[in-house]
């Protein structure tokens, strides 16, 4: 192949150029994303149940929705929460790569079976089915500028009408929540108006269904008509009212002397917000916040792009008052990290070159090398955009690492050129035919060890999978368009553009360039002996690598686990919850507090507060705040890093003596659970109750607190709290004529609040929704005093029939794949690893009491699993690649003697990864298969070279030292260039700093030791392996005459 290309420059040049041009073509049609697919598709169920305790929510609506939910195909946990608000949400999560839209259609199709059993106001509420991300991807605020009396009602009514819906056509977008109520007609019952005039609650809704109604009252004129009709026209009848004061003269009843009582004698009537469930604010002022999610098919920066393009359409169409902000937004984090990793792979070409310069000494051989890389990389990117492949963080993390491959084939191919040019006097051409006949077999056996060392990766299943296959998948293309255009292109180039050397004038031998060859001249030399003085010991070599390798095992499996590791994304999290018992007049006392620490602190730039709702669940004394930091550039310190400040934000918020309340870093991968840390959950299969449920999590959370390997341990959900229970006395209702049915509907109404119908408002159809007056629901002595009709139409008072007491019980009951359970998050104390965590969180559950078990979910369940199969992962890699060695060699022996080397490699990594205090993580295990390829690779320059000797008649000693001799230099150069490329991304700083350390410093050990320890032991591996299997003789090509029928095959 190389010969054809060598008399055929044009052709290879051709061939280069077209895949320069797709690639060029695929790039601007590549999506940009921080990190592919690779959190677990989601769907969401939600539904209310107005006035329900979380007790009956869960068992008249959560249970039996659950029970269908079995069985989905590809479905992988489900989550439910009932909250006292009424509020029903469960969460299906599904495998990675399941078809969200059919997991929709299959979820829907599951709940039709189940719907007509629930509840009436269920049903009629309707059951919502959505596909988004548990992440928010930004938030939108809509504010009221200075001088403007618009309040939170008004805004976010304008919202509702104006942006909501126009947000939620945006391309990409899954989900977008309002945390604010539009309008409603609000009827404001006064009950102690209502005792004199033989009046109840469920009167006043049913005066609001017959007089605010739409009428269909047909035609005048239609067919069939009189004969000799002319005109036909539609009859309208004005039903529905429209303004406070037209609900006000509706009539409820007429007195006995004529007199009528109308809506407006009992009940206070206003437009005013729908629920009061949330409160929203930007730094202190009230605003209404739009929270949006992403589509799990959608992409975070075309999305963001797409609501920030359509805000600034809309934006001149809003009425004087209003104004928008994004203060909250992701994607920063995203384009930033693309934007440090492509400088990272700027800096990696130019150390590179620099290298390259040094070894080769003259622009002509050092720019063939550094033609490859960009013809490689477009060939990687067109490959990539047909398999579905996005810029992101993992593939251009495969770039950069690619980089140093990409060059070596080339580098091997130029040195080795140069060199018979040097040493024989023959032309370009010439030199570039016997080079490639020399070293082409050679790189072939990189490329295949390389690149069967990566294909492990693309099978692995789950999360972790698609991050190991997108990485994987672009290191083998990268690497196969390398050996590609070493074969083509580069032996094409150096017999068209390098210069014929006269014999014995190759290396300069004056100036910084003599004084470097001189000395690196000596040290082959010297090299060369010590193989010599090694290979004639190869017994105690053997021993002293057996120790090394036990200890290489010892240090491997003291290092601690971890998924991913954290980075500083910008912005934080902070939760905030108060005692059950607290309002929300408490709660924004809470929030007022965490407003002014966030604002007062050095680093952070904006803060959006929402109470009402958490990630813990929906109430009035719970809230979630967002924070965002200023850009890192001006954070360049440690005390501004995210982590450092979550740390001071959490010391603040620890000090508000009426709220549990911290602040964390949002998790690696948006989508893997809410925050950083892991996620455990504590189940109840034993039907013990709420109340040994919170027992047995009350012990947890109290080894949790002692324990010095975790952190902040915290459980997500909103605490039991005080209840009224109101108990009916069935027999003195009965007694009275009072039905059950209608208690509920008048306590319902009266303290829950009830929607009756709707009402024309500017063009929208907007809620009527009656309930009590606020000091009729203050206390229970005011409940008691509703009155109830009976059956004869008369009205009892509640106190006459029920009675009413204090007690204690849930305020949210969690559910997950369909057991009662407590959600219990943590994350590992300074000094220690998020495996370390789980691993003591597992010891303090290791003897839960009988019916009580826990299961792992998000992050923590995908870390698990990685952590589980990578050294199976590890071992795969090995064996594919001795594997292909094995096959190309067509012999046992000689890949076994390549494959020994592995493990010097490894020594390097694990050592770097030690001495840094990092972790053994996804980007640990990627690094460690690279080296193990790229631990073959060196052994592999050594080995092929001696193997040719051997074959051409020299003896097993004498080839592999002249082998080692041969090979120093292009060893040390492709190494020392490979290196120096990935220095940057062991070093990086900024947006994803810490996955670009993780990968690059254990990457960086392990080339460093792959290659002062591997140019040591290889050759002794294949001297030893030589010796012990008697292949080298077989090796050996018979003399002329010498009977060939008795060569056996090698082994």
């Amino acid at each position: 192949m190389a010969r054809f290309f060598i008399d055929n420059p044009v052709l290879a040049w051709v061939i280069a150029i077209f895949i320069s041009i797709a690639g060029l073509l695929s790039l601007p049609m590549l999506p940009v994303a921080q990190y592919p697919d690779v959190a677990p598709p989601q769907v969401t169920i939600s539904t209310r149940f107005a006035g329900s305790s979380p007790e009956d929510l869960y068992q008249q609506v959560t249970q039996p929705i659950e029970e269908e939910l079995n069985g989905i195909p590809g479905m992988l946990y489900y989550e439910s929460t009932s909250e006292a608000t009424g509020a029903v949400t469960i969460t299906v999560t599904f495998a990675s790569g399941t078809n969200i839209a059919q997991a929709v259609v299959d979820t829907q199709n599951r709940l039709r079976r189940v719907e007509s059993s629930l509840p009436p106001q269920v049903q009629q509420e309707g059951l919502l089915v959505e596909e988004a991300s548990s992440a928010y991807l930004l938030y939108v605020s809509l504010s009221a500028t200075e001088g403007s009396d618009l309040d939170l009602v008004a805004l976010a009514d304008f919202a509702t009408r104006n942006v909501l819906n126009e947000i939620r056509r945006v391309p990409g977008v899954g989900k977008a929540q309002l945390f604010a109520a539009e309008r409603a007609m609000r009827v404001w019952i006064d009950p102690a108006k209502l005792v004199g005039l033989d009046l109840s609650v469920t009167d006043i809704t049913a005066a609001i269904t017959e007089q605010n109604a739409q009428v269909a009252a047909g035609s005048v004129g239609v067919d069939p008509a009189p004969a000799g009709q002319q005109t036909q026209a539609t009859l309208l009848v004005t039903g529905q009212l429209r303004s406070p004061e037209e609900f006000g003269q509706i009539v409820l009843r007429a007195r006995d002397d004529g007199a009528l009582v109308r809506l407006s004698d009992v009940a206070r009537i206003e437009v005013d917000a729908e629920l009061y469930s949330f409160q929203s604010y930007l730094n202190g002022q009230e605003a209404a916040q739009i929270g949006i999610q992403l589509s799990p098919t959608g992409n975070a920066l075309d999305t963001a792009q797409g609501v920030k393009d359509l805000l600034e359409e809309l934006a001149p169409t809003f009425p004087a008052g209003v104004e928008y902000a994004i203060p909250y937004d992701t994607t920063p984090f995203v384009a930033a990290s693309i934007e440090k990793v492509v400088h990272t792979l700027m800096e990696a070409v130019a150390l590179v070159f620099v290298v390259m310069l040094i070894f080769l000494q003259s622009f002509r051989y050092t720019v063939i090398p550094m033609l490859v890389v960009p013809i490689a990389l477009a060939g990687t990117m067109a490959v990539m955009l047909g398999a579905g492949f996005s810029i992101n963080v993992l593939t251009m993390f495969a770039m950069i690492l690619a980089i140093g491959i990409l060059v070596d084939d080339a580098i091997v191919v130029v040195e080795n050129v140069e060199r018979i040019m040097s040493e024989e006097g023959l032309s370009p051409k010439e030199a570039a035919k016997k080079a490639m006949d020399q070293i082409s077999g050679a790189i072939v056996g990189i490329t295949l060890a390389l690149m069967a060392v990566f294909v492990p990766l693309a099978f692995f299943p789950g999360s972790v999978g698609i991050i190991y296959q997108q990485f994987s998948l672009t290191m083998v293309v990268s690497i196969f368009f390398s050996a590609f255009l070493a074969l083509s292109l580069t032996p094409a180039l150096c017999a068209t553009f390098l210069k014929p050397i006269p014999k014995g004038h190759g290396h300069a031998k004056r100036g910084p360039a003599g004084w470097f060859n001189r000395n690196f001249d000596r040290a082959s030399r010297g090299y060369a002996g010590l193989v010599g003085r090694l290979v004639r010991r190869s017994g105690r070599m053997m021993v002293i690598y057996a120790a090394l390798v036990a200890g290489l095992a010892w240090f491997y499996v003291q290092i601690p686990a971890a998924f991913l590791p954290q980075e500083d994304q910008g912005y934080l999290i902070a939760s905030m919850q108060s005692p059950p018992e607290a309002t929300s007049y408490r709660m924004r006392e809470v929030t007022k507090t965490a407003e002014d620490f966030a604002l007062s602190t050095e680093g952070v730039k904006d803060i959006i507060t929402i109470q009402g709702f958490s990630f813990s669940g929906q109430g009035p004394n719970s809230a979630v705040s967002f924070l965002t930091l200023e850009d890192w550039e001006e954070r360049s310190t440690p005390d501004l890093s995210a982590g450092a400040l979550a740390g001071k934000m959490s010391g603040m918020l620890f000090s508000i003596r009426d709220s549990f309340a911290f602040a964390i870093s949002p998790p690696p991968i948006q989508g893997l659970g809410t925050g950083s840390g892991f996620s455990f959950r504590l189940q109840d299969r034993g039907n013990h109750g709420n109340a040994a449920l919170q027992e047995v999590a009350g012990q947890i959370m109290a080894g949790a607190a002692a324990s010095p390997v975790l952190g902040q341990v915290y459980v997500e959900g909103l605490e039991p709290g005080p209840q009224l229970n109101l108990r009916v006395d069935r027999e003195k209702a009965n007694a009275f004529g009072v039905t059950f049915g209608e208690i509920n509907r008048t306590i319902s109404v009266a303290l829950g609040s009830g929607y009756v119908n709707d009402f024309p408002s500017n063009g929208k159809m907007q809620s009527v929704i009656v309930q009590a007056e606020p000091y009729a629901r203050a206390n229970i002595e005011e409940v008691m005093k509703l009155n109830v009709r009976n059956v004869q139409g008369g009205m009892v008072p509640l106190s006459s029939f029920a009675s009413a007491d204090w007690g204690f019980g849930p305020t949210q009951i969690v559910g997950y794949n369909g057991y009662p359970s407590i959600r219990i998050n943590g994350e590992a104390a300074p000094g220690y690893s998020s495996g370390e965590a789980l691993a003591e969180m597992e010891r303090l559950v290791a003897d839960l009491p009988p019916g009580f078990t826990h299961q792992w979910t998000g992050q923590s369940l995908q870390e698990i699993e990685s952590g589980s199969q990578a050294p199976i992962l590890i071992g795969l890699s090995v064996l594919f690649v001795f594997l292909c060695l094995a096959g190309l060699y067509g012999s046992w022996s000689i890949p076994f003697a390549v494959m020994l080397i592995v493990p010097m490699g490894a020594i390097g990594t694990v050592a770097a990864v030690t001495l840094t205090g990092l972790a053994n993580d996804v980007f640990f295990t990627v690094g460690l298969i690279t080296i193990v390829g790229l631990s073959a690779k060196n052994a592999i320059l050594i080995v092929e070279v001696a193997k040719d000797l051997i074959m051409e008649g020299r003896g097993l000693l004498d080839a592999t030292i002249e082998a080692c001799r041969l090979r120093f230099r292009p060893i040390l150069m492709t190494s020392l260039a490979f290196t120096m490329g990935v220095v940057p991304m062991a070093i990086a700083t900024g947006p994803s700093a810490a996955s670009q350390n993780a990968i690059g410093t254990n990457v960086v050990g392990g080339m460093i030791s792959a290659t002062v320890l591997g140019v040591l032991f290889a050759p002794v591996f294949f001297v030893f392996v030589m010796k012990l299997t008697s292949t080298h003789k077989r090796l050996r090509r018979p003399a002329a005459g010498e009977e060939t029928s008795s060569v056996s095959q090698p082994t």
